[in-house]
């Protein structure tokens, strides 16, 4: 797999459009994500492997501090690394735009993203009491980009 990141754009939700809740989460749909993108205080890249997207990741910016809105691989081709791949460039962004921190929310259950997190040298800040879906709690992650 060869995977290249770029900015994303409205050409490339309009691709994944009829596979977004399907192939990736059913999280957002095609209006928000469309919103998002245009949103300047959102930056979104795009992870393709030759023309295919395999998955996204964007960060809201505010003042000085990066949040992660998502980081979405498409469901067949997790654990490749993808999820890597897109942190790290959202990291890279956020330092680029001189940012000072990097936070997100992630459900308590999801181990295998809180290992990636914390791999990258996130740290547990708090909790969010029943953030997803008025059930299962979140845990607030941190990383400093000094």
């Amino acid at each position: 797999m060869q995977i290249k990141i770029s900015k994303m754009n409205i050409d490339d939700l309009n691709k994944i459009s009829p596979v977004l809740l399907t192939e990736f989460d059913d999280f957002w749909n095609y209006n928000i994500f469309k919103s998002e993108l245009e949103n300047e205080n959102s930056k979104y890249v795009v992870a393709k492997n030759n023309d295919e997207i395999v998955g996204f990741a964007g960060i809201w910016i505010s003042i000085d501090e990066a949040h992660v809105t998502n980081i979405v691989t498409k469901k067949d081709l997790r654990k490749n690394g993808i999820g890597s791949i897109l942190l790290e460039e959202l990291i890279n962004l956020s330092k680029t735009l001189n940012l000072v921190s990097i936070t997100l929310e992630v459900n308590e259950n999801n181990l295998d993203a809180i290992k990636l997190y914390e791999k990258f040298g996130f740290e547990k800040l708090g909790i969010r009491k029943k953030y997803y879906n008025n059930t299962d709690n979140a845990l607030i992650m941190t990383k400093k980009l000094n």
